[in-house]
């Protein structure tokens, strides 16, 4: 197969990290007899430093043209960074919200993993983390709240804020249909989350779900209260597979499974339209402190990689592959900075490409 992959590597460790990705996705390549092509082009403040702006018209062409996009990291320093005295719609995160408009990546996947290595650094009580967790959280990205009209009045001498939460029923149908599909390539659960008690908008996302749920009668759905959700990845994270939800409330509750795992720069994304199409980002930001230093951890984008070659190709066996690499590596000692502990080899992020691609 032929895979037509566009890379962002962005700004400060965004270049170094892409790097590794491309390096194991390359190795992967080799040994299962596939061809891989690449293509670069500018987002965030390399964009605004080469171009005037933190996304041109044309590296949106070159996006929808390809199979899918890599992407590192976007943005710098907001305290020192020039690009941060712009204007927001001139600024590099600004370049984010572009693509994702303009390619309606609308269903965002954001996995939460605890690796038995890795477990000491799991924030949760032993008793709770020593069963595992292995959960991807499912977030509409272009609807809701975010998204809906906004304003802010004066009423009787004071101010009145007003935020529109609006979702139709086929926004919320195509959403559900990758849960549930994605859910078919897991443990064949969704958790539906939404606050039905009190919320019109989530009364119809109940409905839907229900709906589009008939349709995959191997895949077990059930629903859950936002609060309760909250509580329970505290509580139970084990109890989880795919957790489908809307915007606000995939935000805040993505942000929370993160922090359960106890080590961000191990943690994948995806973002998907209607088709196979993706843009695959790490969870993390742009570490501007340490760009440059060869002391990144690859990881995350490595594994965001792997969440391409799954979801976007369906070349499941070739994803295991670089899945299987990471814990390899893991099982034999080798960590980055940011996951080192005494006993284990510190290793740059150069060297930890290396290592997987020797584990594939």
């Amino acid at each position: 197969m032929i895979l037509n992959i566009t890379c962002i590597p962005g700004d400060g460790i965004g270049p170094e990290i892409v790097t590794q990705a491309k390096k194991v996705l390359e190795k992967v390549a080799s040994k299962y007899g596939h061809e891989m092509r690449f293509t670069d082009i500018l987002m965030g403040g390399a964009s605004i430093d080469a171009c005037g702006e933190p996304l041109t018209d044309e590296a949106i062409a070159t996006a929808k043209a390809a199979d899918a996009v890599l992407m590192g990291s976007i943005g710098g320093n907001t305290s020192t960074s020039p690009w941060y005295k712009l204007p927001p719609e001139k600024r590099p995160e600004a370049g984010l919200l572009k693509i994702r408009k303009a390619l309606n990546l609308f269903a965002n996947l954001r996995p939460a993993y605890l690796y038995e290595e890795l477990a000491a650094a799991c924030p949760l009580k032993e008793e709770i983390s020593k069963a595992g967790f292995d959960m991807l959280i499912m977030r509409e990205l272009t609807g809701g709240l975010y998204f809906g009209e906004r304003k802010t009045v004066e009423e009787n001498g004071e101010l009145k804020a007003i935020d529109t939460l609006t979702y139709s029923e086929s926004e919320i149908r195509r959403i559900a249909i990758k849960g549930f599909e994605i859910a078919r390539k897991r443990r064949k659960k969704v958790t539906s989350v939404d606050k039905a008690n009190v919320l019109d908008s989530s009364r119809l996302w109940r409905k839907v779900v229900n709906e589009v749920a008939e349709n995959y009668p191997d895949v077990t759905v059930e629903h859950m209260l936002v609060d309760n959700c909250a509580m329970q990845l505290v509580k139970d994270p084990a109890q989880f597979d795919v957790i489908l939800t809307e915007n606000m409330f995939g935000d805040i509750l993505s942000d929370e499974a993160s922090m359960v795992t106890g080590s961000i720069g191990m943690l994948s994304s995806a973002s998907l339209n209607d088709s196979k199409f993706g843009l695959y980002e790490p969870s993390h930001g742009s570490a501007p402190d340490i760009a440059g230093q060869d002391i990144a951890n690859p990881i995350a984008t490595v594994l965001s990689a792997a969440m391409m070659l799954r979801y976007s190709f369906d070349l499941d066996k070739e994803a295991d592959a670089i899945e299987n690499a990471v814990r390899q590596v893991l099982k034999d000692g080798y960590r980055t900075g940011d996951i080192y502990s005494a006993g284990t080899t510190k290793v740059g992020c150069n060297e930890m490409g290396d290592l997987l691609c020797e584990r594939i």
